[in-house]
């Protein structure tokens, strides 16, 4: 499933739309390149699950923790841009255990964090020269009967 979005602002939208439908448990991966809308994705997810915190991108923190909001539900928001393939900081991490009760979703996650979980969504981001955004969405295990129901007029 594949949709464009003409600005930030209708990418945000989107993230919006997903964020209502993460639950604790829930990983997805956020592939692209850099500036191609990963973090705003992420701050529409935050808004979208109602936590709480300024979502930037955690390069240098490697992992925030955004507080539960009205869902209930805690957002890990981690950039494994720097971890370069080292998958060893990203098991220092601990998102095994927090993917039990909260969210998570990984920027620069693809080739090592699918590994936490079967059940996975991949959103792929461009960037044209536009500056429009072409998003791509790769369910795997349970994921393949949810992305139907997500659409960004949600």
């Amino acid at each position: 499933m594949s949709f464009v979005f003409p600005t930030p602002e209708e990418t945000m939208d989107f993230g919006r739309a997903l964020g209502r439908v993460l639950r604790a448990g829930d990983l997805v991966l956020l592939a692209g390149p850099l500036g191609a809308g990963k973090t705003t994705l992420t701050r529409g997810i935050a808004d979208g699950l109602g936590v709480g915190g300024r979502v930037s991108s955690p390069t240098f923190v490697l992992a925030r923790v955004h507080p539960a909001g009205a869902a209930g539900v805690p957002l890990v928001h981690v950039d494994a841009y720097r971890l370069g393939g080292d998958l060893s900081e990203l098991d220092d991490l601990d998102l095994d255990t927090d993917l039990e009760r909260s969210a998570i979703v990984v920027e620069w996650g693809e080739g090592s964090a699918e590994r936490l979980s079967e059940d996975y969504l991949v959103v792929r981001l461009d960037r044209r020269e536009d500056d429009v955004r072409e998003v791509t969405l790769e369910p795997h295990g349970t994921w393949a009967d949810r992305v139907p129901e997500l659409t960004p007029a949600q």
